[in-house]
Order: structure tokens, then sequence, then C-alpha cells
């Protein structure tokens, strides 16, 4: 896997040995930047505050760091997955513009310390099928760390159901068995 575009483009991103974790394709990831870079209900990725949660190898991150984002929160508990954010934090020199968080996504909090300001682009990749995303929401929403302009990509299976209330769908795709939708809290 490589960074698709910007000031990182080609750069190779170390992804986690084993299946616990199903990493973003590259042209998913490039499909997904493209819709948030010309859709007039994103925020710009120029200036972005994100969270890349169940983040995996933080591919998703990495790519909006690359596309122009200030900063990332990484949030993974799989330890396999954390070295592999780290070795890519590393070898990319983001230690000044990232954070990695090894807490369970599910019961998030974060400490204003450990970041800039509330989100305008949220990452969120969970385990498919086990409805993690959910508490995730909520808490993000309960600590006010959506920002106004905010916008949550969420990844599930393309059979996955998901009662969204609160949450307006500003765009939906499937790819494969992955389903992503593009949400603003109401």
């Amino acid at each position: 896997m490589k960074i698709v575009s910007g000031r990182l483009r080609g750069r190779n991103i170390a992804t986690p040995s084993g299946r616990n974790t199903r990493p973003t394709s590259n042209q998913t990831r490039e499909s997904i930047f493209n819709i948030l870079g010309h859709a007039d209900w994103s925020a710009p990725l120029d200036g972005a505050i994100a969270a890349d949660i169940f983040a995996g190898s933080g591919a998703l991150g990495l790519e909006a760091i690359s596309r122009g984002a200030e900063f990332c929160l990484f949030v993974e508990t799989e330890p396999k997955a954390r070295a592999a954010i780290r070795t890519n934090i590393e070898k990319m020199g983001l230690f000044g513009c990232t954070r990695l968080h090894r807490h369970d996504a599910t019961k998030l909090k974060v400490a204003p310390g450990n970041l800039r300001g509330a989100f305008t682009h949220i990452f969120m990749d969970p385990p498919y099928n086990k409805g993690l995303w959910r508490p995730v929401l909520s808490r993000l929403a309960r600590q006010n760390l959506i920002a106004d302009n905010g916008v949550i990509i969420l990844e599930v299976s393309a059979e996955e159901e998901t009662d969204l209330t609160g949450y307006e769908i500003l765009d939906e795709r499937v790819w494969g068995a992955a389903k992503v939708l593009f949400l603003k809290l109401t």
C-alpha cells in the first residue's frame, strides 16, 4: 500500500501482519478523498483536524495529512496495528502533527492536550457487523468533538444495517464488500 496523493504521494505504508485488520485499498482511499475534495458539504482537507478511529495501519489518517490536514489522532487497540502506525509516523516524519491512542474506541475520551480542536474529518473503519461505530459516534457527539462543519466517513459491511438517527447521510457508496457512508451530525 502507498499514499495515493499529496506531499507524501508514493510513500509506502507499513501494514500490520495477520488478519486482525482490513486495510482500505488504495483505490477506495482515492475514491473517498476524491469525494471529500469535490463535495460542497465537506470541510477542506487543507488545515483539517482529523481522527482515524479503528485505524489499522493508519492509511486514511496518513492520506489526510498528505493532502493537507494539520493534525490526525489515530485510535487503535491492536498491538501490531499500533506498531505499524508508529512505524509509518516515524518513517514519514509526522511526530508533531499526530497522536496515537491505544484506548478502546468505544470508550474514547480525548483529553484537550491531545488534539487541536474538534474534528473536521473523522474516519471510522470498525470490524464489520459488530455495531462498534454506534458508541463511538455517541461519545464524539457528547464530548463536542465533531466540528460544526465536520464530516464522518464510516466504512461498514455492504449488508450491515445502520440506524443513523441524529446524522444526515451526505453520500453513500458501495465498493465490493464495503459500504462507505459520509455523515454529518444534525
